[in-house]
């Protein structure tokens, strides 16, 4: 196909000029007569668009802005589809994904004008033009213009990388970038959302195809502040294509829990399954190590904070029935999602404590228990001589990540005779001391195994001296985890029918009561899935919530 001459080209800016917006009856007939023609002279122009630089392309073709710049104007135009799809190729050409000259910037800032003017209702644009002319009712033209200038651009996005535009010289996906400024006005109107969905899915095949800076900056705010609505696979391509993006709904996850607790607490899991985060891990191995990376900073930072734990628990659960959810064949071995675990441990914390028999739990829990301590002592020798323990620390976290077995074993304690007890308070103790934040092992569990034995005593006992109650709550405001024994504390008053206000008498702390409602409500969750939760641990835990919690009662239900 040849080239454009300068007759043709001035021959159909001529009939821009005299058509102007198609305001006359004898324009728009004129216009109709040569509609076709139009078209076949766009789709010259474009083959040599598409073989040229902007700066030639200007060059040999002096007028070519101010032809494509007129019949932009022209509703009539933009109205033919097939018009308005060359129209908006031939413009796009034009653009340049890095200027090399003023030429070519000024340019790129005539394209980002045009474009954001095709859509815009303001007098003077095609959407006011179309009402004035067309009477069409404002909203209903807006609306629809606007639909039809998505569609277009979305197609020629799908396509502007295929094998034949590769085929010539000069490739599309430059346009990529204008398009994606364009958009950015448009961002929360839902009328735009396939174009944005386009350009986040869009393969990337070349370096010209990257998206502004803007446009992912307004995707992942409009995304955050739920004024935009977009299908999964646009979301999870924007998490791939912005890690900040991505650390940006890990974080505002994080902040609608940490900044009012009780209001999630009840519906934590509705909250992280709505996030997509579980399930855009699942999925993609890559943004499950960057959540599980900013969930473990913040867990080292935040160690004794039960609100974040629990919402590492859930997360973690909604993320592996979504990783099962997904057929055999592109599923990822978890192992692939938790790379540094010890393969011995991996199996046995990932397991549900409904998939193992009750009868097996103890068995279960205190092999996982020696397992801890004995890489607990081997990394407390790592640690003197100055190397960093990393299978420990990457086994510390899973733990924290499936805290139900902490949960299990804290039960367990409260049957089990002082020689079972020993590898269960192993494992609380790892839980609540890891050995990379310095803390020794071995004085731990001694502390531990002490707390258990005079909590034993506490609630076994016939009466209750009153010193020995203050002593208990003098052990819960001083010890360095204030959580393990507030945990068994839990589990005492829980499984012990008779002991309930034992419980409530020593808990007199605000900041213990905060602690004891997401345990509280992390025990109902665990026995309601596990289907243990009978009536008289429903009636005992209701007691302890609304004992302990009497000015904000938050029953689980």
């Amino acid at each position: 196909m040849t080239a454009p001459s300068e007759l043709q080209l001035s021959f159909w800016m001529d009939k821009a000029v005299k058509w102007g917006q198609a305001t006359t009856p004898s324009a728009q007939q004129d216009m109709s007569k040569h509609l076709g023609s139009l078209r076949s002279f766009l789709q010259q122009l474009l083959h040599t668009l598409q073989l040229t630089v902007t700066s030639s392309a200007v060059k040999s073709l002096p007028f070519v802005g101010q032809f494509l710049g007129r019949l932009c104007w022209n509703p009539y135009v933009t109205a033919d589809g097939e018009s308005c799809s060359l129209l908006l190729q031939c413009v796009c050409c034009l653009y340049s994904a890095e200027p090399r000259n003023a030429l070519e910037q000024r340019a790129n800032d005539w394209i980002r004008n045009l474009l954001c003017h095709l859509t815009s209702a303001e007098e003077g644009g095609v959407i006011y033009a179309l009402e004035r002319f067309a009477g069409i009712a404002p909203h209903h033209c807006s609306s629809q213009a606007l639909q039809k200038m998505v569609a277009l651009l979305t197609e020629e996005v799908s396509v502007s990388c295929s094998p034949a535009v590769h085929s010539l010289d000069r490739c599309l996906c430059d346009s990529i970038h204008a398009v994606s400024v364009a958009c950015v006005p448009l961002i929360t109107c839902p009328e735009a959302a396939p174009l944005i969905g386009a350009l986040l899915k869009r393969r990337i095949s070349c370096g010209c195809s990257h998206l502004s800076e803007e446009f992912i900056e307004a995707v992942s705010t409009a995304l955050l502040s739920k004024t935009l609505v977009l299908e999964d696979m646009a979301v999870i391509a924007l998490w791939c294509h912005s890690l900040s993006s991505l650390e940006g709904a890990v974080l505002s996850l994080l902040e609608s829990v940490l900044s009012d607790p009780g209001a999630v607490l009840q519906r934590l899991e509705e909250v992280v399954s709505s996030s997509f985060l579980p399930k855009a891990s699942a999925q993609h191995c890559c943004i499950f190590l960057i959540v599980n990376d900013v969930f473990r900073n913040v867990l080292m930072a935040m160690e004794e904070n039960v609100a974040v734990g629990a919402l590492i628990q859930v997360f973690t659960s909604c993320f592996l029935r979504s990783h099962s959810a997904q057929k055999q064949q592109e599923r990822l071995p978890l192992r692939a999602f938790f790379p540094h675990v010890p393969q011995n441990l991996l199996t046995p914390l990932l397991t549900e404590p409904s998939e193992v028999p009750r009868q097996a739990w103890l068995e279960h829990v205190s092999w996982i228990g020696r397992l801890l301590h004995s890489m607990s002592r081997e990394a407390d020798q790592v640690e003197e001589k100055g190397d960093s323990p990393r299978a420990l620390f990457e086994a510390w976290f899973l733990l924290a990540q499936r805290g139900h077995w902490v949960d299990v074993a804290a039960e367990l304690l409260v049957s089990v005779d002082a020689e079972q007890s020993e590898p269960l308070l192993c494992l609380l103790t790892f839980y609540h001391h890891p050995t990379d934040r310095g803390h020794q092992s071995s004085q731990q569990i001694m502390a531990a195994r002490e707390a258990w034995g005079r909590m034993r005593i506490l609630f076994l006992a016939h009466t209750l001296p009153p010193e020995r109650l203050s002593s208990m709550n003098k052990l819960l405001s001083s010890a360095t985890s204030a959580n393990l024994l507030l945990r068994l504390l839990l589990s005492f008053a829980i499984f012990c029918p008779a002991f309930t206000s034992t419980a409530v008498k020593v808990l007199t702390q605000a900041e213990l009561k905060r602690r004891a409602e997401w345990l509280l409500a992390s025990a109902w969750h665990r026995l309601s899935r596990g289907g243990a939760l009978d009536a008289a641990l429903q009636d005992r835990l209701r007691a302890l919530q609304d004992s302990l919690l009497p000015e904000h009662i938050s029953r689980c239900t």
